[in-house]
């Protein structure tokens, strides 16, 4: 297409927005590079099921990924479960885009809790988490189903800009933007023009996007199929719920520059809020859960401590060969930092045998080493059976342990 786009499309749907987005995540990362966008952002309803693949694909293609969800936020508390205004969701939308490794986090959070604790047709957040977790992320307001939007239609521009004024005061004024789009619907012209006044009396920038939920005009069709599915529609059914016009697509900053002539700064700030999105993963690094030791003990000092109180149950009196694969097996671990691995993994597994729950004997590899078998999280002696610790855990290959462990139902 020549050259590199002044745009970036915030307000994203792929394959993962199920049975809604049409985009398939590398066609969409590929399109985007094509129309030489310098950045993207992935927006799926409330999951970051693509966020690995679509973080790896636009690594892979220049295209900077940025990582979002779009939020269903509950108009009450989360556990509350009631409609919003008649709609069957009992949510608002916002647009939520992650700016660093803790946004990441944080988005994880909310993601998680709102199918957890806040799921009522769709899974829900409410302000209280959004407080909580809002470090690290930036927000927009939202399309035609957001807070802001509903109570401008409704004619309440007070409420409208309160609601507003609230988003700004958890995310900080750097990091909320009033969200603009232009697909040709009526209540959108309706919804701009209170949200552009909302704007302008907070100090807040204006951010424009387009609602993509497919990647050009021509797949609308194919967009409407998944519709009915999602509703249980059929093509032929004159009422069936369906998008009101075919503006949905990933469109090109041509197009998205005609679509805000008159809000030049709404096409403008989309590179701003690009710009304030630097997320950085690591995938040579185990991230792993942090074992909270006793006072006084360091993970390895009491890793040792639980091992060596296992193996006198097991080996009343060891003998120099149990004495020396145990120091052994206790130094590598030590040495590739397992030990806080080798701890969690003591502690759920005494959990449940603590409580009477089933627990298997141990399978494949591990069963190998006898420091598992000293903390019980296997039951097969591989002294007596001669098994091979390397098997299990070799200094010499730098990856996971792979424990295989089976639980009563």
């Amino acid at each position: 297409m020549g050259g590199q786009a002044d745009f970036v499309h915030l307000h994203v749907h792929s394959e993962y927005s199920l049975l809604d987005g049409a985009a398939h995540l590398r066609r969409l990362v590929e399109r985007a590079a094509q129309l030489g966008f310098p950045a993207l952002a992935l927006t799926d309803h409330g999951n970051l099921f693509g966020a690995m693949e679509f973080y790896n694909l636009g690594r892979e293609a220049g295209v900077k990924p940025i990582l979002g969800a779009e939020l269903y936020v509950a108009p009450g508390h989360r556990t509350e479960r009631a409609p919003v205004d008649g709609q069957y969701e009992g949510a608002n939308h916002l647009t939520v885009l992650v700016r660093n490794a803790t946004g990441y986090r944080n988005l994880i959070q909310l993601v998680s809790r709102g199918y957890l604790e806040g799921f009522y047709y769709k899974p829900r957040v409410d302000k209280e988490l959004l407080a909580r977790h809002a470090e690290g992320l930036l927000a927009l307001s939202g399309c035609l189903n957001s807070e802001v939007s509903r109570l401008l239609l409704a004619g309440d521009v007070a409420r409208a800009r309160d609601a507003a004024g609230g988003y700004a005061e958890i995310f900080g004024r750097d990091f909320y933007f009033m969200e603009v789009q232009a697909h040709g619907l009526p209540d959108q012209l309706r919804v701009t023009d209170g949200t552009v006044r909302i704007a302008q009396a907070l100090g807040i920038g204006l951010a424009g996007t387009n609602d993509s939920h497919y990647l050009e005009a021509a797949d609308a069709r194919a967009h409407e199929v998944l519709l009915c599915l999602q509703t249980g529609a059929k093509l032929a059914d004159p009422g069936r719920w369906r998008f009101a016009t075919e503006e949905f697509y990933l469109k090109s900053a041509e197009e998205m520059q005609k679509v805000f002539a008159e809000l030049p700064e709404a096409y403008a700030n989309t590179l701003a809020v690009a710009e304030r999105c630097e997320l950085t993963l690591g995938f040579d690094q185990f991230h792993l859960p942090r074992y909270e030791v006793p006072a006084g003990h360091t993970l390895d000092s009491y890793l040792r401590e639980v091992a060596e109180a296992g193996l006198r149950r097991k080996y009343p009196s060891p003998t120099s060969e149990v004495d020396d694969r145990f120091e052994y097996e206790l130094r590598i671990i030590r040495e590739m930092q397992f030990s806080g691995y080798f701890l969690v993994v003591w502690d759920f597994i005494k959990y449940a045998k603590d409580r009477g729950i089933a627990v298997g004997p141990g399978r494949g590899s591990a069963a190998a080493s006898l420091v598992a078998y000293c903390l019980g999280i296997t039951s097969v002696d591989p002294i007596r059976y001669g098994l091979v610790f390397e098997r299990f855990l070799n200094p010499g290959r730098k990856s996971m342990p792979d424990m295989d462990i089976d639980f009563a139902d």
